[in-house]
């Protein structure tokens, strides 16, 4: 991999460990509405791809419908309003950060909504990014380039100098469809097998090995 001018990281189970906030909101929200709630470990899998399907994951299977999955948003929101601020950076993620070439340029790009990403990224990062993105109505979900290609050109750097660093299938997809170089971490919410099958072009088991990619 060419040494970047640009990392791309994704936010939750890449960055921050928000696992027990956004499984603790959503077990919440499916409490107030009488439906059973899930392990916290069971979010491994219903979380990455956005508020509504990680809504649709969680809610019964009778209980899918548009409607459903709007009020358990909803519902989800008001309690996450009140939770986000207990995640936290995952070991050594403030090092590798402070560690990083100061010319470096570093982005966020995160299918949690934009509101929410705004505030973790400034709260537990602060003034440490170049571009924060979250989800927004004119910023589709990862896998869709939109938002990373949006992020390239904010910044003025080329798919060949750029990285995208995630810990799921989705951000390596993304990273694909982009045309940019996927680096997949083992930290997060995911396995290797997910990362390795999806075309992570390396994978690290600790944040301070992304420092041994660079040539």
């Amino acid at each position: 991999m060419k040494t970047p001018e640009l990392i791309i990281f994704d936010l939750d189970g890449t960055l921050l460990d928000t696992l027990a906030s956004i499984a603790g909101a959503f077990n919440a929200a499916l409490s107030s509405s009488g439906y059973p709630t899930h392990p916290v470990e069971a979010f491994r899998q219903f979380i990455g791809n956005g508020a509504a399907v990680a809504a649709q994951r969680c809610l019964p299977s009778d209980r899918q419908s548009a409607a459903d999955i709007k009020h358990c948003i909803e519902q989800f929101q008001q309690h996450y309003e009140q939770l986000w601020v207990t995640a936290s950076p995952y070991q050594d993620i403030l090092n590798l950060l402070t560690s990083l070439p100061p010319e470096l340029k570093l982005a966020v790009l995160s299918n949690k909504d934009d509101h929410f990403t705004q505030r973790c990224v400034e709260h537990f990062f602060p003034a440490t990014f170049d571009y924060i993105l979250g989800h927004r109505p004119d910023i589709p979900h990862k896998p869709n380039p939109l938002g990373g290609n949006k992020l390239m050109a904010a910044l003025g750097t080329s798919r060949s100098s750029t990285w995208l660093i995630g810990d799921t299938a989705t951000d390596m997809n993304t990273a694909a469809a982009c045309k940019v170089a996927g680096v997949g971490v083992l930290w997060g919410f995911r396995d290797k097998d997910e990362l390795v099958s999806s075309g992570a072009e390396a994978i690290v088991d600790t944040p301070m090995q992304i420092l041994d990619l660079f040539g």
